[in-house]
């Protein structure tokens, strides 16, 4: 008669026998594959602000290198740099204006479409950054609602669509897709109020163009709601760009934090998206391109 196992000896047994298995599920290491190789069913974006140090020339050298696409959030005067290494710019960075009262700027996060009196300062410079994008042979410019300041959430969603509205047909006559951003208020947008998936899709629909949709930043929606695949497959309609970010931190979207991003890729490819995916986490290890080398491993289903 065989011994028993002790629940101790078993679990050493499996250990020991998944051993070679467990290596070979493991995320990509540091610079394991060959540059310029990737599959190609994601398109791959990097955004310039979180390699700040690195600068942009190095940057998108790297990015060219990787098989990458674009580099985002970039300003009309980095565009030169971007098509010498043969890039997009996969989403534009949105423009600041100065209200009549010469001091407060609108157009950044904080202060922007929520507010009607931003409005008249925000479509001229909208309208000019729409022409520079189209000019430049792009197609998405980033946009944000603005923060509450005691403003509730309807009158917000209101005012956005008022004023977007006033900007959409001169995005349409040049073929330009305005994307308004999901961020977080918990942590690093404390009361911005397009910070939840519904929000922004009744904004989308009582604004009902093709050119107006969400960027779905997996970041800030994993702290602010959870149920990453399940949102992004019931909206997916609305969700017109992607950013990532390791939670909690920010950072590497490897092993050391709580999304799994091959699984996540895999259910944004599902519902037929064709756009990019812009590696948007803030690096933490010394060699800040060979972290986003990483990142593109992992992403690239």
């Amino acid at each position: 008669m065989k011994k028993k196992l002790s629940r101790r000896s078993a679990l050493k047994s499996i250990a020991g026998s998944t051993a070679v298995v467990g290596t070979a599920l493991a995320t990509p290491a540091l610079g394991q594959a060959a540059e310029g190789k990737v599959k190609g069913n994601i398109r791959h974006s990097v955004c310039k602000w979180c390699y700040g140090s690195t600068g942009l020339e190095k940057l998108a050298a790297k990015a060219a290198s990787l098989g990458m696409e674009s580099v985002e959030l970039l300003d009309p005067p980095d565009f030169p740099t971007m098509r010498k290494h043969g890039l997009s710019c996969a989403m534009v960075s949105f423009p600041t204006g100065t209200l009549k009262d010469g001091k407060t700027k609108v157009g950044g996060i904080g202060r922007a479409f929520n507010r009607l009196e931003h409005h008249d300062t925000l479509v001229e410079v909208y309208e000019q950054r729409i022409r520079e994008t189209a000019n430049a042979g792009l197609k998405n410019l980033i946009c944000f609602s603005g923060n509450r300041a005691g403003m509730d959430d309807e009158t917000g969603l209101k005012n956005c669509a008022v004023g977007l509205k006033r900007i959409l047909p001169i995005a349409e006559k040049h073929n330009v897709t305005l994307v308004m951003e999901l961020l977080n208020s918990r942590v690093n947008h404390k009361d911005y109020m397009c910070d939840r998936t519904e929000w922004g899709v009744a904004l989308c629909k009582a604004i009902d163009s093709e050119r107006f949709g969400l960027l779905y930043d997996i970041y800030h929606m994993q702290i602010m709601e959870g149920d990453v695949i399940r949102t992004i497959r019931n909206n997916h309609k609305y969700l017109f760009h992607y950013h990532t970010g390791g939670n909690p931190g920010r950072n590497e979207i490897d092993e050391t934090q709580e999304l799994y991003y091959p699984a996540i890729m895999r259910a944004i490819l599902a519902t037929g998206y064709k756009g990019h995916v812009g590696q948007e986490f803030i690096p933490k290890r010394k060699d800040k391109l060979a972290s986003l080398e990483q990142g593109v491993r992992i992403c690239d289903v």
